[in-house]
Parts: structure tokens; C-alpha cells; sequence
């Protein structure tokens, strides 16, 4: 609240000074020939309005000033025997069915060490409530303590709280289990986010900015990204479902986004752009992937053949409105001679052209949905494997976290001190509905291996050699 206050001081203080030195550069010779111009009165006087308009409604910059990612414990690691052993002893599925997993597993790109949740290592194996809540706070309360630690932000200085969880929304919300553990203000911000699949991470945190952006008043605003494997659980017969047991695993992460201009200074990045797309009027895209009931009542998630061929046409139409915005001029002549040349070239029409979206930045954070997702594409904006290095990394050490899978591979990039100060990086998910969504980030210093990053203790292995 002092920080709120001295901000309202020198606005205030800012707008009488230029009030000041307008009546004395009135009261001058120069400022009297100034009078006769037609206008020049009014001038002046709306000039403080002016002023005051641009220090109090411009939209703020945006930092991110940290954030965290949870590491479950060891003896949460879920190898492929153990996958296999718990889907075989639960008796809950046909001999097809188990072999149809474990084929999705060998092919997944998923490793040893992802991380499952509570219940795939109690006797009974059930996936009931109880573990659900276990799961989001261990995940949730261990992110939350950690990006606290490393900013110094104390819990009654948050003045935002977003939290986006896309399967699971118990009664009370997550975010009031945030404000109850945490002690926070009585008159915090709180949203839930559900329903958005992979992409919520990147609209959580657009949303955050976009709040920060039009106000002072607010400064601090705590993102948290998580998912429920838990009550996604599939206990059925469809394949289309059972892909979802194959590749979600256990993660969490936070970040602390602030407006506040004196941290600058010590924030890794600055959000300098965003982009929501949002194709859902197309029965295709809405239905690619889609919470529903098998033919015997079980619930689950249906992940069609369709998806990866959705992913890659909606990813072309995000792409035309983001490349104006980020690629530098000389790309972008290319790239307009290149769809130029394309329309009228005589004969069979052409694919359209790509623009290269290495030459605008220098890291890509790319959706982690699948090998077959981060294939998918590397083949529509022809990354390169170096490219797609954090994705098919994170995939395999962490697998398919849902939301929070950007940050993981931020983390990577960390842990191998590629960013450098001024590095521009691009962050991509996709998410049901069909929604893409993109955020644009400003490296203000250059990368830290920080003690908390889940990659200390195993990114000497990486990245590891094509199969």
C-alpha cells in the first residue's frame, strides 16, 4: 500500500510541477507571441490534462519477475513398468486395452522419470477426491512457497491471484484455498480458470498482464498453473481416451507478474506482446478434443485422430496476425514477395508460404502435447531440432503437464544458460475449444541456473541423442 501511495504522490506532484512552469512560461515574452497564435491558450491549458492523462491511463509494462516449477518428490517418478503394473493390477481393463497403452507409451516420446500422481501408488488405486486435493496442494502450496522465496513478495502484497486448473474445480475454489493457506488481504482479486486445457498457462498469465496493464492500484499479480491427472483418470474401453492416461503427468508452476516500474530491474523478462485465437466456431476444432462418456457411462477425454491436423491449420491462421506484429521488416517483405508470388503462380496452387519466426526470436517455448504435436509444428514453421530442443526435452523428463508445460521448458532454457539480455522468446500453446494463444517476452537480464529449477539434477543427461 506505500508503494500505492507514492505513486499517487509524485502523479500528484508531477501534474502541479507542469502546472507551475505553464503559468511562467505564460507570463514571458516568448510565451506572449506564442498568445497570439490562434488556439495557443487552450493549448497550454489542456497540455497538464495531456500530461496527466499519459502518467495515469498508458498502459504499464509488464514483468515477470519470477517463477517456479514443482519437482514431485522421487518416489512419485513414474517409469513404464510402473505404469504398466498399475493398469494391469487394477483389473479395470480389457488385455486390448493394456496393449494399446502400452504401444502409445513406447511411442509418446515420454521417459522414466515423469511423475505420477498419488493414487497410482496407494493399494487400492482409486482416484477419489481426497487424492485429487492431494495432488493440487502439493503441487500448488510447494510453487507457491518457492516463487515467494525468490521474489521477497510477502503474501499481503499480492494483490492478484489467478489460478487455472482445467479439469478439476472443487467447492471451495482453489484460489480460496490459496487466500486461506496464505492469510491474504480481504480485498485480493481472485480468478479460476477452467475448461482451457493446455493453453490456460499462457492465457492465465495474458490475463494477468492485461489487468496490471490498465491500473495502478493493483501491483502484484500471483499466476498459478496446474492440472488434475487424478480425476482425468480413465477407467474405460476407448482409445481416443485412453491416450490421456498415456501422456499426462504431474506438474505445477507459479509466476509473479508486477507492473510495479521499480523491479524492472531485478525481473527476468518483460511481456512485450500477446496474441488469443480462438477457433471454436468450427465443429472440427471444437470437438478435436472433448470431455464426454464412453458407450458404458466412464468419463473421460477424447484426444480424436483429428487433433494434430486442427493443430497445424489453426496454427497457420494464429500465425498470419502474430508474424506483422513480431518479424522484423526484412522478413516480412519476404515473406509478403514469397504469398505474393504464390497467388499468382499459374498451374497447381501452392502451399502458403511460412515466415521465418527465428529471425524474431532467439527462443521458442512450443506446446509440449506430444511427439506427435511438437513434430507437427516443427513441420509447419520448419523449426529446426535445436529449435524444439526445450519441447522434446520437457516432454520426455517431465511428459505432458498440461498448462504449466511452457514453463517447464523455460526452466530448460534456464538450466542451460541460453538466454541472453534482449533474447526476444516466444511462448506457444494450444488448448481445447480450439484455442491458441501466444505470449511475446523481453529477457532484461541473462538466464540463471537457480537452485530450485527441476533440471539441476539432471541436465548434464540432456538434450539426449534422436531415437
Amino acid at each position: 500500500m506505500k508503494s500505492l501511495l507514492s505513486i499517487q504522490f509524485l502523479q500528484i506532484l508531477s501534474f502541479l510541477t507542469l502546472l507551475f512552469f505553464t503559468f511562467l512560461l505564460s507570463s514571458n515574452p516568448f510565451a506572449a507571441t506564442l498568445h497570439r497564435l490562434p488556439f495557443s491558450r487552450a493549448a497550454f491549458a489542456l497540455l497538464p490534462l495531456f500530461y496527466y492523462f499519459l502518467i495515469t491511463r498508458w498502459p504499464h509494462p509488464v514483468f515477470l519477475l519470477n517463477y517456479a516449477c514443482y519437482k514431485p518428490p522421487p518416489h512419485r517418478k513414474c517409469s513404464f513398468l510402473t505404469a504398466e503394473s498399475f493398469v494391469r493390477r487394477s483389473g479395470r481393463f480389457s488385455p486390448e486395452a493394456i496393449d494399446f497403452m502400452c504401444n502409445i507409451c513406447r511411442k509418446s516420446g515420454l521417459g522414466d522419470e515423469t511423475y505420477a500422481p498419488p493414487f497410482i501408488f496407494e493399494k487400492e488405486g482409486v482416484p477419489l477426491l481426497r487424492c485429487a486435493i492431494q495432488e493440487a496442494q502439493e503441487g500448488i502450496f510447494s510453487a507457491i512457497d518457492a516463487v515467494l522465496a525468490k521474489t521477497l513478495i510477502h503474501p499481503l502484497d499480492i494483490d492478484i491471484v489467478i489460478v487455472t486448473c482445467g479439469s478439476f474445480s472443487p467447492s471451495p475454489s482453489l484460489s480460496s484455498l490459496i487466500v486461506n493457506r496464505y492469510n491474504l488481504r480481504t480485498d485480493v482479486k481472485t480468478y479460476n480458470l477452467s475448461g482451457m486445457g493446455c493453453s490456460s498457462g499462457v492465457i492465465s498469465l495474458d490475463l494477468a498482464a492485461r489487468v496490471l496493464r490498465g491500473s495502478r492500484k493493483v501491483q502484484n499479480a500471483l499466476v498459478v498453473i496446474t492440472e488434475s491427472i487424478t480425476l482425468n483418470w480413465y477407467n474405460g474401453d476407448s482409445r481416443p481416451m485412453l491416450v490421456t492416461n498415456c501422456i499426462f503427468r504431474v506438474g505445477c508452476a507459479t509466476a509473479m507478474i508486477t507492473n510495479d516500474p521499480r523491479r524492472r530491474r531485478v525481473a527476468k523478462m518483460e511481456l512485450v506482446d500477446s496474441l488469443r485465437t480462438h477457433h471454436g466456431a468450427d465443429d472440427g476444432a471444437y470437438r478435436a478434443a472433448f470431455q464426454e462418456e464412453d458407450d458404458k457411462g466412464n468419463t473421460g477425454i477424447s484426444l480424436t485422430k483429428d487433433l494434430i491436423r486442427v493443430a497445424g491449420v489453426n496454427l497457420r491462421q494464429h500465425i498470419k496476425i502474430l508474424a506483422p506484429r513480431v518479424l522484423p521488416l526484412s522478413e516480412l517483405v519476404r515473406y509478403a514477395y514469397a504469398t505474393a508470388a504464390a497467388a499468382l503462380s499459374c498451374g497447381e496452387p501452392k502451399k502458403p508460404p511460412v515466415p521465418d519466426f527465428t529471425t524474431a526470436f532467439q527462443h521458442l517455448c512450443i506446446h509440449t502435447g506430444g511427439k506427435a504435436v511438437i513434430e507437427n509444428v516443427g513441420r509447419v514453421l520448419k523449426l529446426s531440432p535445436a529449435v524444439t530442443e526445450p519441447a522434446r526435452m520437457s516432454l520426455n523428463r517431465f511428459g505432458n503437464t498440461s498448462s504449466s508445460l511452457v514453463l517447464y521448458e523455460l526452466a530448460y532454457l534456464e538450466a542451460k544458460r541460453r538466454a541472453k539480455k534482449g533474447d526476444k522468446m516466444w511462448m506457444l500453446a494450444f488448448g481445447t475449444g480450439f484455442k491458441v494463444g501466444s505470449l511475446v517476452w523481453k529477457w532484461l537480464q541473462d538466464s540463471t541456473q537457480e537452485l530450485d529449477n527441476p533440471w539441476m539434477d539432471c541436465i548434464h543427461n540432456y538434450p539426449l541423442e534422436p531415437c
